[in-house]
């Protein structure tokens, strides 16, 4: 039986909960009862799996799963607890501030209490997988926030706030796969979501870089959101931009990028093929939502999504989006 995943918005302000519907038996008439059954029966949020996108791909994403948690509120046992070989759950409290790459190891789960920061140094997943980044704020960080890379598979970066720091938010290169990046917010900082290392990369990236992009919030951020090489399909939907100063999706080197249900907002350049020294790749652009923004450019065909998943109207993700996405809006 076919499996369809809905996620339903309890109104502005309100947590999330993503609902795996069995068949298409879920009508407005049985909603609340099927959201209070899911709330009910839903695991603690540090159990909680990836729902949507690449990240459900090759088994799913799970992080720590039932694995001990642990809090921790200093960078060096921040920095113990990532670096563990050994499954676990981590609660970060308070402002930690460090510096450089904390390397994280498989089956983590990471995720930020009340007001969580990382502040000066951003997380490494480097050739590990099943790991889960959710609620925190990154701020100032002097690499990149949070690197993914040298094949790490099935990763969900959820519900984050990323705010001037000096390189990618979230870079995704190296052979990346099965990547989920949803629900983030990212203002005050110029390169936004990097996806494909370098135009010489071919023989690595190439068949990998299978990345879902929706629900963030490009919140006046300047590029990259993503700028994509090689990787197809790569899925960028449900996205709210505004007033990107630079561009939106960038499809380059032969990548493969359906943009579909996003809004635009005083965005001149959505989305385009090529960028800078980089080869185009393909775009198809479908059911977006322009007010004040160019027209994007688009080209040639993109293989298909293989997950299901429920697409909202693009008209309504302005409110859904800014109300959403970012650290603190998860239910601890």
């Amino acid at each position: 039986m076919r499996k369809n995943v809905r996620r339903l918005v309890l109104g502005a302000g309100a947590s999330t909960i993503a609902l795996a519907v069995v068949g298409a038996g879920l009508t407005v008439a049985n909603l609340a009862s099927a959201e209070a059954e899911a709330t009910a029966a839903a695991p603690s949020i540090l159990q909680s799996t990836v729902h949507v996108g690449w990240g459900t791909q090759n088994g799913g994403t799970s992080g720590g799963g039932s694995a001990a948690t642990t809090t921790v509120t200093s960078a060096s046992a921040l920095t113990s607890a990532l670096s563990s070989t050994a499954a676990a759950n981590i609660r970060v409290s308070g402002t930690i501030s460090c510096s450089g790459m904390l390397r994280v190891r498989s089956n983590k789960t990471i995720i930020g209490n009340s007001g969580a920061t990382i502040s000066g140094c951003g997380f490494n997943i480097n050739g590990d997988r099943n790991v889960i980044i959710r609620n925190l704020t990154f701020r100032g960080w002097g690499d990149d926030a949070i690197n993914v890379q040298e094949s790490a598979t099935n990763i969900w970066i959820d519900h984050n706030s990323f705010t001037n720091g000096y390189d990618g938010a979230v870079d995704i290169k190296r052979g990346s796969d099965f990547i989920t990046v949803s629900w983030n917010h990212v203002f005050g900082h110029d390169k936004s979501m990097l996806l494909g290392h370098s135009d010489d990369n071919a023989s690595q990236d190439r068949g990998h870089l299978r990345v879902s992009y929706h629900h963030n919030y490009f919140d006046g951020s300047n590029q990259r959101h993503p700028r994509v090489r090689f990787g197809n399909p790569v899925h960028v939907f449900n996205n709210f931009y505004r007033s990107n100063g630079g561009y939106g999706v960038a499809s380059t080197e032969g990548a493969g990028v359906l943009v579909e249900g996003n809004y635009f907002e005083n965005v001149d350049d959505p989305f385009h093929l090529g960028e800078g020294d980089s080869g185009p790749g393909t775009l198809v652009a479908r059911n977006n939502h322009f007010t004040g923004s160019g027209s994007g450019q688009q080209g040639g065909s993109v293989a298909s999504i293989p997950y299901s998943y429920s697409l909202e109207a693009a008209s309504s993700i302005k409110s859904v989006v800014s109300s959403g996405a970012g650290a603190g809006k998860v239910s601890l």
